[in-house]
């Protein structure tokens, strides 16, 4: 059996493993050696090994390295995963984050659930983003720990709200920043097709082709970003507008009293009148239908960091090309549970 390699030298070990026959159930055993991997033909610190290597790189670059079979190096990976799920422990959350992850084209999503507060993902599964799906999860924490959860932090989708109000009616829901300023980005997008609908001639050149200027962070643009947002916004006034209330409304999520942030709101509401902007008229009734979940995170206790859910779900997004797709969803539940994990 393989070991771990001294230098470039493998080492290969050759030992005797007992089989004895026992006289109660006349059946033969085999001695067990706890040092010993799932596949016999590796030791589990070589088996380990591997694992840390795939943290850092493809199945296809480490068996190449190695010398070893793909599917050889996938089931030493999981192996190593399943030690390291192992040793996390069962987890009983306070706050949890909630997002869907597209596993292949044609509209597949799979949910994954985590701990914010220990900054890890704790479920991955469902068949969908429906609210039967999500009820597994529940299910797999149980009721006891599902009474636990003090907040739920999720996106504006109606089924996972449902879910949670059903399993875990003490729970405060807090809707996602990033979905919602998402939203508003989309409003933007829409008032600028809108103005380049309605221009003629040059007009329409400073709006042509400045979408992605438009919908960044001033501080993310390049000098060259820059100018050309500048000319856009003095060629247009109702664009200008309308970038303005998109810039000033993150300034929401700074109140730490719900009145404060509501008399915020208010105001900006009344700066849409008279602007004709529909999309972000559109908007603002969305935000006053969801306001509890918005209005949540002025409360002391719900102050959690809300870039973690996004964050995750790039990182599944880099897994996946890195990969080029992976298409053992069990693998990838691996994966995705492990991401954040400590080494062993």
């Amino acid at each position: 059996m393989r070991d771990l390699s001294a230098g470039d030298t493998r080492i290969y070990l050759e030992i005797e493993i007992r089989r004895v026959r026992c006289r109660s159930c006349a059946k033969v055993k085999q001695e067990k050696l706890t040092w010993l991997s799932n596949n016999p033909f590796y030791t589990k610190r070589f088996a380990f090994f591997v694992g840390r290597r795939c943290r850092v790189s493809t199945i296809q670059d480490t068996a190449r390295e190695l010398r070893l079979d793909w599917k050889t190096v996938k089931e030493l990976d999981k192996e190593y995963m399943r030690e390291q799920l192992r040793r996390a422990g069962t987890p009983a959350p306070r706050a949890i984050g909630i997002d869907e992850v597209s596993i292949r084209k044609g509209h597949t999503y799979r949910i994954v659930v985590s701990d914010l507060q220990r900054h890890r993902p704790i479920w991955f599964g469902g068949q969908d983003r429906s609210e039967e799906s999500f009820d597994l999860f529940y299910q797999w924490l149980g009721a006891v720990k599902s009474t636990r959860v003090r907040l739920a932090v999720m996106d504006m989708w109606k089924p996972f709200r449902n879910s949670t109000r059903s399993h875990a009616p003490q729970a405060s829901i807090l809707f996602d920043k990033f979905h919602v300023m998402r939203h508003l980005g989309e409003a933007l997008d829409q008032v600028r097709k809108r103005e380049y609908a309605r221009l003629r001639g040059k007009d329409r050149n400073f709006i042509k082709g400045q979408k992605y200027t438009l919908l960044s962070h001033r501080d993310n643009l390049t000098l060259e970003g820059r100018r050309a947002l500048h000319k856009l916004l003095q060629a247009n006034h109702r664009l200008n507008v309308a970038y303005l209330l998109k810039e000033s409304f993150g300034q929401l999520w700074d109140y730490r009293r719900e009145a404060w942030a509501r008399r915020f709101f208010e105001n900006w509401k009344a700066a849409l009148k008279w602007q004709r902007l529909k999309p972000f008229e559109n908007f603002a009734a969305m935000i006053e239908r969801h306001w509890d979940g918005i209005a949540a995170y002025c409360r002391p206790e719900n102050k959690v960091s809300l870039g973690f859910v996004e964050g995750l779900n790039n990182k599944i997004r880099v897994l996946q090309r890195r990969a080029y797709g992976l298409r053992d969803e069990e693998y990838l539940r691996l994966k995705i549970l492990t991401c954040m994990l400590a080494q062993i």
